[in-house]
């Protein structure tokens, strides 16, 4: 039995009834066979009159109905357990950000999410019900043998468990095929989706052939892994098989010499060889499900591993205490695929842009104060520190240019500012309160509470509650924004569902991407392909910065090199619009190019993980 499986089923009231329903259906209808078998022996010795047949024939009728109605309910728990897992595995994967989930491949962790869950099926809506039945009715049927015949009894009670023992050593087998067919099959989704997104590079420089055998081979490794599990999955129902088929035999011929010798009446010998059968049935049917099931159980054991991964540092590791703060959720939560989190505030562009729409001034939260205070940052699996020992003030309102090599942790601060890693030492306050003592409750962990019972809020962050409501203060305009196969209007209104047509066509219209768009077939209705396959990297990044433009509601801007490998046209137009978003706002912008790093008011030089030189930005050019 797979116990975070039925902890997450007995956690959502809808899936524990509809799952309570189908093991009672399962237990009532394998119990309906003692009732069945016993007027069956009675007609045909005699001791019941013909006109039994019709209540036999209701037995039969309600057995059916019982299946049928185990079958509806097993559905809806299938159902239902698999949308909470989905939803809370989405929801894991969000919270974890990009930096952890680069320990992912994306085609596995899709294919976990899809065909992995979808495997769950014969585990719940099969497996779950026969042990059930199994635990049950062979007990039942034991019983009512010990009432009619107690020899028979007794070859029964020593025979029935050599199902369970050759179905454990058989299982025990499965499971490690079972597990290295997933891996297979995890590799093979995984191998696949990488080369697909990849293959116009392959195609470029002549390497799509040879990743064509290389999935050719990976296919094969996971047919062949998939052969193995079903010749094992045929030798348990042989072994089973045979196991009844013999303990059923032990039974069988000495209650025809007993009944040949007159020592056994006929309603007896009848009842005994109808029961003897059901008694070994339900472990029979128990092995084979659990074969079924397999697949199922190491696809939820991934989930849950994934669920289960730790995402903050051991509490030994911290330098200093989290002060304790309240937990919630709010509207802008992160995501590191490149979608703009939160929503942007202050004066200038925006401004303008709400004014064009009839609204009146900025609405946003004011430019915050962050503040590093000796900061260390630590990947899993990584000896050398991402960020060690850096301590830094931005003020509010000023614009800060961070420059380095690649590596040396100018994204890996930005993370830490989104929230999606932690430092292992080392604070991070924002309007003097702590960012990481923000984290929103994990499950079965009470949240803190104010005095009048409800949730406590963070001093010093009037209105916030938790990690969403802080990134719904923040704009991230990555260097590779996701666009999705959407309109170019949802595109912007992304992180503003509310936003009107004038909203969307006024913040294109900021972000200098209104010419190009309003060029488009159909216009702002243009679907756009996955990534924004039809659009140009400059245009992909003007319409990132629309959506920053579309919300007006945060004092923070995240900029991660947004210029990077744009041409002189792509780069101007959007530097003009990057230096109008700024305006009014805290911001912290990953430059390599002279014309990012002229917007900046301070450029802060990191190298190997820690600050080496701050100077204005005159100076420092």
């Amino acid at each position: 039995m797979h116990k975070d499986l039925l902890r997450l089923a007995r956690g959502e009231r809808a899936v524990r009834g509809h799952l309570a329903l189908c093991l009672a259906a399962a237990v009532l209808a394998g119990l309906l066979v003692l009732a069945q078998a016993e007027l069956l022996a009675g007609v045909l010795s005699g001791r019941f009159a013909t006109s039994a047949l019709g209540l036999l024939a209701l037995v039969v009728a309600v057995r059916a109905a019982l299946g049928l109605l185990q079958g509806v309910a097993a559905g809806r728990t299938v159902a239902g357990v698999k949308t909470a897992l989905r939803h809370r595995l989405l929801g894991r994967l969000r919270d974890m950000g990009p930096a952890r989930l680069a320990a992912h491949r994306s085609g596995e962790l899709v294919t976990l999410t899809g065909r992995g869950l979808d495997a769950l099926d014969p585990y719940l809506s099969g497996y779950l019900p026969a042990v059930a039945v199994a635990g049950v009715v062979p007990v039942a049927v034991l019983v009512r043998l010990f009432a009619a015949d107690l020899t028979s009894a007794l070859i029964v009670l020593v025979t029935v468990p050599l199902i369970p023992i050759f179905g454990a050593l058989v299982g025990m087998h499965t499971k490690a095929v079972t597990e290295r067919q997933w891996r297979a099959l995890a590799r093979l989704g995984g191998h696949f989706l990488d080369v697909v997104r990849g293959l116009p590079t392959l195609r470029a420089f002549g390497r799509a052939r040879y990743q064509a055998e290389v999935i050719a081979r990976v296919a094969d490794a996971h047919r062949a892994a998939t052969m193995r599990t079903l010749r094992v999955a045929f030798l348990s129902s042989l072994v089973l098989e045979l196991a009844a088929s013999l303990s059923l035999a032990l039974v069988a011929v000495p209650v025809g010499l007993r009944l040949l010798s007159g020592s056994l009446d006929l309603s007896a010998a009848l009842l005994v060889l109808l029961l003897a059968p059901e008694a070994y049935l339900p472990l029979r049917v128990m092995g084979n499900k659990f074969h079924a099931a397999m697949e199922g159980v190491a696809a939820a054991d991934e989930a849950f591993a994934v669920l289960d991964e730790r995402a903050d540092p051991p509490a030994e590791e911290r330098a200093e205490q989290r002060p304790a703060a309240g937990a919630g959720s709010g509207n802008g939560a992160g995501s590191g695929n490149g979608a703009t989190i939160g929503t942007v505030t202050g004066a200038g562009a925006m401004d303008r842009v709400r004014a064009e729409n009839g609204a009146d001034g900025a609405d946003g939260g004011a430019a915050p104060e962050i503040r590093l205070e000796n900061v260390t940052v630590r990947y899993p699996g990584r000896e050398d520190a991402a960020l060690e020992d850096v301590s830094l003030v931005i003020a509010p309102g000023e614009r800060v240019a961070l420059v380095g090599e690649s590596g040396a942790g100018k994204s890996t601060l930005l993370h830490l500012l989104l929230g999606f890693v932690e430092p292992a030492s080392g604070r991070v306050l924002v309007d003097g309160v702590e960012l990481h003592g923000l984290r929103e409750p994990r499950a079965g962990e009470p949240a803190e509470l104010a005095e009048d019972g409800n949730r406590a809020e963070p001093a010093g962050l009037p209105g916030l509650m938790g990690l969403d409501a802080w990134r719904a203060r923040l704009a991230f305009v990555p260097q590779r924004p996701h666009l999705f196969a959407a309109s170019v209007a949802d595109n912007i209104r992304l992180g503003a569902p509310g936003a009107t047509d004038a909203e969307v066509r006024a913040a294109a219209r900021a972000a200098h991407a209104d010419e190009f768009v309003s060029a488009l077939p159909e216009g702002y209705g243009t679907v756009l392909g996955e990534r924004g396959a039809n659009l140009s990297a400059g245009q992909r990044q003007r319409v990132a910065l629309a959506r920053a433009f579309c919300r007006p509601s945060a004092g923070l801007l995240l900029l991660d090199e947004p210029t990077a490998r744009l041409d002189g046209r792509s780069e101007a137009a959007v530097v003009a619009a990057t230096r109008e978003l700024a305006e009014g706002r805290t911001a912290v912008i990953v430059a390599h190019r002279p014309a990012m790093i002229d917007i900046a008011d301070r450029v802060i030089r990191i190298a190997d993980g820690r600050v080496v030189a701050a100077a204005p930005a005159g100076e420092a050019r």
